[in-house]
């Protein structure tokens, strides 16, 4: 009987010990020093969508999902067999308006020589005229030539405009089916990870239909819904932690990037209707390029966790906040 009431004790005890352990935990050592908020959130990252300009058949997709791709990486490459046919063909009408332009200005030298023959000419014949040794007639008929080779040399000159206009009229095609053909070689806008590879080599896609979707984890934020006092305090620039559920181990260092400049009603997300009652401003702290870009095997989006905000004046990081990253 007595061995019962000893265990039963001690059972007792263990239990007050672990309840107090908890209470420590949530009440005491969760508190956290003045002039530091604490929001809930999750990790976002925008999403590029690499799609085609031109519909066509997709010949070779080069990456795959969960691959790191760098800016102007090609992706993707689209059928353009009849462009590059097309490009060969305006290649070719540029040369033959540029060889037409150089007989049009061959024709405008035969033309001049013939108005300056004509214009000789018709001095000589005056002349001859005037000193009794030509005829009106002849005369006249040397004016004709003139006005005869005049009206070729303008036509040798327009042909030469012509001829100029054809040249560049065949060089903006020939760069529109360039502009084209270049479209059709889809590479990243941005470094990122594949997300998504949502087309095959073979098929065929309409204008503007997506063949991959990168992940920007150079720009991994996460937004936050903070209460006028807290919020109004806030400055872009402000220091930041992140702690992931994922990986409670780690204290990821962030700075507030914005503050909205206008309330609006808690997100249905928030869990409690209490809090959905309320008035908020929605903020997002981001984790820097440099450290993501250290980390980018790791940075996942969609992970949900903590964000801890520190106000001006607050005191310094506890020690549970401070700065702890993967090696």
């Amino acid at each position: 009987m007595g061995l019962r009431k000893v265990i039963a004790a001690a059972a007792v005890m263990l239990a007050l010990g672990a309840g107090g352990y908890v209470y420590w935990q949530k009440q005491i050592a969760g508190r956290l020093p003045a002039g530091i908020v604490t929001s809930n959130g999750r990790l976002e990252a925008d999403q590029i969508n690499v799609a085609t300009k031109y519909a066509g058949r997709v010949r070779e997709v080069m990456v795959d999902e969960g691959e790191m791709v760098d800016t102007g990486q090609v992706v993707a490459q689209m059928d353009d067999g009849e462009l590059t046919a097309q490009f060969r063909r305006a290649g070719a009408e540029v040369r033959r308006a540029e060889q037409g332009k150089e007989e049009a200005t061959a024709s405008v030298l035969r033309a001049r020589s013939q108005l300056e023959f004509a214009e000789a000419e018709l001095k000589r014949v005056q002349r001859l005229h005037r000193e009794g040794f030509a005829t009106t007639e002849k005369t006249d008929q040397r004016y004709t030539e003139l006005q005869a080779a005049d009206a070729a040399y303008r036509a040798a000159v327009a042909g030469t405009q012509r001829a100029e206009e054809a040249i560049s009229s065949a060089k903006e095609e020939r760069g529109r089916l360039a502009t084209i053909l270049a479209d059709m070689t889809l590479k990243a806008p941005k470094r990122g990870r594949v997300q998504y590879r949502l087309t095959e080599p073979g098929e065929v896609i309409a204008a503007g239909g997506r063949v991959v979707t990168l992940l920007d984890i150079s720009d991994l934020h996460m937004t936050l819904f903070l209460p006028a006092a807290d919020a109004g305090q806030l400055v872009v620039g402000s220091e930041a932690r992140i702690v992931l559920d994922p990986v409670p181990q780690y204290v990821i260092p962030a700075n507030v990037s914005f503050v909205a400049a206008e309330a609006q009603f808690t997100p249905k997300a928030v869990e409690t209707a209490e809090e959905r009652a309320k008035l908020v401003f929605r903020v997002k702290v981001r984790i820097k390029p440099e450290l993501l870009r250290k980390y980018e095997d790791r940075a996942k989006s969609g992970v949900r966790g903590m964000a801890y905000l520190q106000l001006p004046g607050a005191e310094d990081w506890p020690e549970r906040l401070q700065i702890k990253l993967p090696k």
